[in-house]
């Protein structure tokens, strides 16, 4: 069974390094996803000899590309800011090697780093809703860190372009009746430069996509 990681890149050339020695100790594959970044990351990725394709609409519109050029049966969806912990991949990767299709990393199981008081009170609350409106028992639905079946995120068929991406993936394999677990993972601050997530104008696409979702 082939282990392929999508990992979305934009200006992180602190930070691929580590990432990439890290990540290939658990993965057959890696597929650099990169938004034009105009620093070294795709000269220090390429030294790895892993796979590198770009593009620049955004977050999601990055991993749908990856899904599409990952040659693995399981896929590990993976960001580059060192807040993932790599380790943790083995056991993500076992829940779906035993079944499910979906397996969910959760801060809020886990513990993290990173929330702002806020930012925590956010994603609980939207966990809630969509818990209320699709019947989950979700605790974190816009997490980064994901790994599943190619088979089942082909099945998604995905839409986003941007960071709503994590919130499309929980609920449509909840519309989709998919094999779902969450699993407590930790988060750490991101290692070195500056995060591209925007609370009030990412917050808002997420917003967007619940309510979408909730009319098709």
């Amino acid at each position: 069974m082939k282990l392929s990681a999508v990992i979305p890149t934009l200006d992180e050339e602190e930070n691929i390094e580590i990432v990439l020695e890290n990540v290939s100790k658990y993965v057959n594959e890696i597929i650099i996803v990169d938004g034009y970044s105009v620093d070294k990351t795709v000269e220090l990725a390429k030294k790895f000899g892993v796979k590198v394709i770009y593009d620049d609409r955004g977050k999601g519109s990055a991993i749908r590309k990856g899904i599409m050029h990952a040659t693995g049966d399981i896929l590990v969806l993976f960001d580059c800011d060192l807040s993932h912990r790599p380790e943790e991949i083995e056991n993500a990767i076992k829940f779906v090697k035993e079944g499910y299709d979906i397996c969910m990393p959760s801060r809020i199981l886990g513990k993290s780093y990173d929330f702002t008081k806020m930012r925590k009170f956010l994603n609980i609350a939207l966990a809630n809703f969509i818990n209320f409106m699709w019947g989950t028992n979700y605790s974190d639905v816009c997490y980064g860190f994901r790994a599943a079946k190619k088979d089942a995120l082909k099945k998604l068929d995905l839409k986003s372009d941007g960071f709503e991406i994590e919130t499309e993936i929980s609920i449509k394999a909840a519309k989709r009746k998919l094999k779902i677990i969450e699993i407590p993972s930790i988060e750490r601050k991101r290692k070195y430069g500056k995060g591209k997530f925007r609370l009030l104008p990412h917050g808002l696409r997420i917003l967007g996509l619940v309510f979408r979702e909730m009319f098709v």
